[in-house]
Protein backbone atom coordinates (compact mmCIF):
# COMPACT_ATOMS: atom_id res chain seq x y z
CA UNK A 1 0.00 0.00 0.00
CA UNK A 2 1.37 3.28 -0.99
CA UNK A 3 0.83 6.23 1.14
CA UNK A 4 -0.83 9.60 0.69
CA UNK A 5 0.38 11.54 -1.88
CA UNK A 6 -0.60 15.35 -2.21
CA UNK A 7 -1.86 16.24 -5.40
CA UNK A 8 0.88 18.99 -6.46
CA UNK A 9 -1.82 20.83 -8.28
CA UNK A 10 -2.85 21.81 -4.56
CA UNK A 11 0.38 22.88 -3.01
CA UNK A 12 0.79 26.34 -1.49
CA UNK A 13 4.97 26.32 -1.73
CA UNK A 14 5.30 29.80 -1.27
CA UNK A 15 4.96 32.64 1.39
CA UNK A 16 2.87 34.84 -1.04
CA UNK A 17 0.52 32.08 -2.00
CA UNK A 18 0.32 31.60 1.04
CA UNK A 19 -0.82 34.87 2.22
CA UNK A 20 -3.37 35.67 -0.99
CA UNK A 21 -5.50 32.99 0.93
CA UNK A 22 -5.96 35.29 3.77
CA UNK A 23 -6.68 38.57 4.84
CA UNK A 24 -3.75 40.95 5.86
CA UNK A 25 -2.95 40.57 9.28
CA UNK A 26 -4.45 43.17 11.22
CA UNK A 27 -2.51 46.06 12.73
CA UNK A 28 -2.77 45.18 15.93
CA UNK A 29 -1.94 41.42 15.89
CA UNK A 30 1.43 42.59 14.20
CA UNK A 31 1.93 45.11 17.03
CA UNK A 32 1.29 42.31 19.93
CA UNK A 33 4.70 40.77 19.29
CA UNK A 34 7.44 42.07 22.18
CA UNK A 35 10.74 41.43 22.29
CA UNK A 36 10.32 40.50 25.79
CA UNK A 37 8.49 40.49 28.88
CA UNK A 38 6.35 43.32 30.22
CA UNK A 39 3.94 42.69 33.33
CA UNK A 40 1.49 40.19 32.02
CA UNK A 41 3.63 37.79 30.37
CA UNK A 42 5.55 37.73 33.66
CA UNK A 43 2.62 37.24 35.53
CA UNK A 44 0.97 34.58 32.98
CA UNK A 45 4.10 32.52 33.30
CA UNK A 46 4.40 32.74 37.10
CA UNK A 47 0.71 31.14 36.56
CA UNK A 48 1.24 28.49 34.14
CA UNK A 49 2.02 24.94 35.71
CA UNK A 50 2.94 23.43 32.32
CA UNK A 51 4.31 24.15 28.90
CA UNK A 52 5.06 22.63 25.58
CA UNK A 53 8.49 22.87 24.06
CA UNK A 54 9.70 22.70 20.62
CA UNK A 55 12.76 22.53 18.83
CA UNK A 56 14.35 21.06 15.60
CA UNK A 57 17.54 19.14 15.55
CA UNK A 58 20.69 19.27 12.80
CA UNK A 59 18.51 17.84 10.44
CA UNK A 60 15.61 19.43 10.59
CA UNK A 61 13.24 17.24 12.34
CA UNK A 62 11.14 18.94 14.91
CA UNK A 63 10.15 17.69 17.83
CA UNK A 64 7.71 18.83 20.66
CA UNK A 65 7.98 18.21 24.52
CA UNK A 66 5.43 18.55 27.22
CA UNK A 67 7.28 20.03 30.55
CA UNK A 68 4.99 20.47 33.67
CA UNK A 69 5.32 21.13 37.43
CA UNK A 70 3.84 23.48 40.32
CA UNK A 71 3.02 26.68 38.88
CA UNK A 72 5.52 28.94 38.47
CA UNK A 73 8.37 26.37 37.85
CA UNK A 74 9.88 28.56 35.20
CA UNK A 75 11.72 31.02 36.51
CA UNK A 76 11.49 34.52 35.51
CA UNK A 77 15.34 35.37 35.31
CA UNK A 78 14.98 38.87 34.14
CA UNK A 79 12.72 40.32 31.11
CA UNK A 80 14.32 38.50 28.63
CA UNK A 81 15.55 35.26 29.93
CA UNK A 82 13.93 32.55 30.94
CA UNK A 83 14.74 29.21 33.16
CA UNK A 84 13.44 26.00 32.60
CA UNK A 85 14.02 23.08 35.04
CA UNK A 86 14.79 19.24 33.07
CA UNK A 87 12.79 17.28 34.87
CA UNK A 88 13.51 13.04 35.30
CA UNK A 89 12.33 11.78 32.16
CA UNK A 90 12.85 8.36 29.73
CA UNK A 91 16.33 9.96 29.16
CA UNK A 92 15.52 9.82 24.98
CA UNK A 93 17.13 13.61 25.42
CA UNK A 94 15.32 14.59 22.42
CA UNK A 95 14.91 17.91 23.41
CA UNK A 96 17.94 18.41 24.73
CA UNK A 97 20.03 17.13 21.83
CA UNK A 98 18.27 19.28 19.69
CA UNK A 99 19.27 22.65 21.69
CA UNK A 100 22.84 21.52 21.93
CA UNK A 101 22.36 21.01 18.07
CA UNK A 102 20.14 24.05 17.05
CA UNK A 103 19.24 26.22 20.34
CA UNK A 104 16.04 28.03 18.35
CA UNK A 105 13.49 26.86 20.69
CA UNK A 106 9.55 27.74 21.00
CA UNK A 107 7.49 27.95 24.12
CA UNK A 108 3.91 27.68 24.44
CA UNK A 109 2.64 28.22 28.14
CA UNK A 110 -0.89 26.81 29.16
CA UNK A 111 -2.51 27.98 32.46
CA UNK A 112 -5.65 25.12 32.98
CA UNK A 113 -8.92 27.26 32.48
CA UNK A 114 -7.85 29.76 30.19
CA UNK A 115 -8.35 29.48 27.02
CA UNK A 116 -5.42 32.01 26.03
CA UNK A 117 -1.81 30.92 25.77
CA UNK A 118 1.40 32.83 25.91
CA UNK A 119 4.28 32.20 22.95
CA UNK A 120 7.59 32.36 23.36
CA UNK A 121 10.63 32.21 20.75
CA UNK A 122 13.90 32.38 21.23
CA UNK A 123 16.92 30.81 21.47
CA UNK A 124 18.02 27.97 24.07
CA UNK A 125 21.49 26.72 26.45
CA UNK A 126 21.51 24.09 29.18
CA UNK A 127 23.29 24.66 32.69
CA UNK A 128 24.48 22.74 35.30
CA UNK A 129 24.49 26.42 37.20
CA UNK A 130 24.62 24.86 40.76
CA UNK A 131 23.00 27.97 42.38
CA UNK A 132 20.53 28.21 39.90
CA UNK A 133 19.69 24.48 39.93
CA UNK A 134 19.06 24.84 44.01
CA UNK A 135 16.71 27.71 43.19
CA UNK A 136 14.28 25.00 41.25
CA UNK A 137 14.32 22.29 43.80
CA UNK A 138 11.17 20.35 44.82
CA UNK A 139 10.67 17.65 47.13
CA UNK A 140 14.26 18.08 48.02
CA UNK A 141 16.33 17.28 44.32
CA UNK A 142 17.28 19.66 42.14
CA UNK A 143 17.12 19.29 38.80
CA UNK A 144 20.15 17.69 36.98
CA UNK A 145 20.48 20.70 34.62
CA UNK A 146 18.44 23.89 33.30
CA UNK A 147 17.27 25.51 30.12
CA UNK A 148 18.02 29.34 29.55
CA UNK A 149 15.91 30.42 27.25
CA UNK A 150 17.17 34.44 25.68
CA UNK A 151 13.75 35.96 24.60
CA UNK A 152 13.54 37.25 21.04
CA UNK A 153 9.63 37.46 21.00
CA UNK A 154 6.53 37.21 23.27
CA UNK A 155 3.13 37.14 22.39
CA UNK A 156 -0.48 36.08 23.99
CA UNK A 157 -2.48 33.83 21.65
CA UNK A 158 -6.29 33.84 20.99
CA UNK A 159 -8.32 31.21 22.73
CA UNK A 160 -10.19 30.02 19.27
CA UNK A 161 -8.10 26.94 19.07
CA UNK A 162 -9.14 25.89 23.21
CA UNK A 163 -12.81 26.97 22.33
CA UNK A 164 -13.06 24.84 19.91
CA UNK A 165 -11.68 21.31 21.62
CA UNK A 166 -13.64 22.67 24.72
CA UNK A 167 -10.55 21.20 26.18
CA UNK A 168 -11.43 22.27 29.88
CA UNK A 169 -15.21 21.68 29.61
CA UNK A 170 -15.90 18.29 31.43
CA UNK A 171 -18.64 17.88 29.26
CA UNK A 172 -15.92 16.73 26.51
CA UNK A 173 -13.87 14.75 28.88
CA UNK A 174 -13.22 11.38 27.79
CA UNK A 175 -13.14 8.19 30.14
CA UNK A 176 -9.43 7.24 30.00
CA UNK A 177 -10.40 3.83 30.95
CA UNK A 178 -11.58 3.67 27.11
CA UNK A 179 -8.51 3.60 25.80
CA UNK A 180 -5.14 1.25 26.12
CA UNK A 181 -2.79 2.05 29.12
CA UNK A 182 0.12 3.82 28.07
CA UNK A 183 2.46 0.48 29.15
CA UNK A 184 0.28 -1.42 26.69
CA UNK A 185 0.57 0.84 24.21
CA UNK A 186 4.30 0.92 24.53
CA UNK A 187 4.69 -3.03 24.91
CA UNK A 188 1.71 -3.36 21.92
CA UNK A 189 4.61 -1.35 19.41
CA UNK A 190 7.55 -3.06 21.06
CA UNK A 191 8.38 -6.57 22.86
CA UNK A 192 4.44 -7.31 22.74
CA UNK A 193 2.00 -6.83 25.67
CA UNK A 194 1.10 -9.68 27.62
CA UNK A 195 -2.38 -11.65 26.76
CA UNK A 196 -2.86 -12.16 30.62
CA UNK A 197 -5.13 -9.48 32.05
CA UNK A 198 -4.00 -9.39 35.46
CA UNK A 199 -0.11 -9.05 34.40
CA UNK A 200 -1.22 -6.71 32.64
CA UNK A 201 -2.68 -4.86 35.51
CA UNK A 202 0.12 -6.04 37.13
CA UNK A 203 2.32 -4.00 34.79
CA UNK A 204 0.23 -1.29 35.10
CA UNK A 205 0.11 -0.93 38.88
CA UNK A 206 4.03 -0.54 38.42
CA UNK A 207 4.00 1.87 36.35
CA UNK A 208 2.06 4.05 38.64
CA UNK A 209 3.88 2.93 41.52
CA UNK A 210 6.76 4.82 39.80
CA UNK A 211 5.03 7.75 38.85
CA UNK A 212 5.12 8.40 42.82
CA UNK A 213 8.61 7.69 43.10
CA UNK A 214 9.80 9.14 40.32
CA UNK A 215 9.11 12.79 39.79
CA UNK A 216 11.83 14.17 40.81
Amino acid sequence: MTGYQINRDFMIEDEQSLRDLFPPVSALAAKKCLPALDAHATAFIERAPFLCLGTQGSDGRGDVSPRGDPAGFVKVLDANTLAIPDRPGNNRLDSLSNIIANPSVGLLFIIPGFDDTLRINGTAQLTRDPALLESMSVQGRAPTLAIVVSIHEVFMHCAKAFRRSHLWDPAHFQDRASFPSLSKIILDQTTGAPDDEDEMKRIDADLEDRYKTSLY
